[in-house]
């Protein structure tokens, strides 16, 4: 289960927060290493990337700048929603950011809705110190977002995030 208590920590990115973000920061009782393997791994990523009912199919990741990042979300009454976007940044173990503004090789992506940053670090307590930023082109889109559920369901998604990493070895 994860800590929301950890809210001051220099490495959550809330230096990073502009007017159009939101940010989720947890400790994960998960080690660093595993936290990233479930990220990273085509295989782990549906197993927790959306908050059930919800689950996540078709998922194409690739670990390089310009490197494809594609999913496919499935709702509880037969909702799909694809999702296109690119990877800008990965930094094994550490960071991971992607976006939906591009797809891959950089190509300009329409509707685009936001990046994302994702850091990990080793939380002096144990586990993972574990901030998820979410940037946005407008205010509109921000609050799209928002109604969208992003505190509860980017939080239910950390739960199980945390919760299936501490099942890997």
């Amino acid at each position: 289960m994860t800590d929301q208590t950890d809210q001051t920590d220099p490495t959550d990115l809330s230096d990073q927060v502009g007017p159009n973000d939101l940010l989720l920061v947890r400790r994960l009782q998960a080690p660093r290493a595993l936290v990233w393997r479930c990220w990273t791994d085509p295989a782990l990523l549906p197993q927790w990337f959306c908050p059930k009912p919800w689950y996540v199919s078709d998922v194409v990741l690739e670990l390089f700048p310009g490197g494809r990042f594609r999913s496919t979300m499935h709702g509880p009454n037969g909702e799909e929603f694809p999702n296109e976007g690119m990877v800008l940044q990965a930094v094994p173990q550490e960071k991971l950011v992607f976006t939906d503004l591009m797809s891959a090789g950089f190509r300009p992506s329409d509707p685009g809705f936001f990046t994302a940053v994702i850091k990990l670090y080793d939380h002096p307590g144990g586990g993972t110190h574990y901030s998820a930023l979410a940037m946005h082109r407008t205010p509109a889109d921000r609050q799209k977002h928002v109604e969208m559920g992003f505190e509860g369901g980017w939080g239910a998604a950390a739960d199980q995030l945390d919760a299936l990493a501490l099942t890997l070895k």
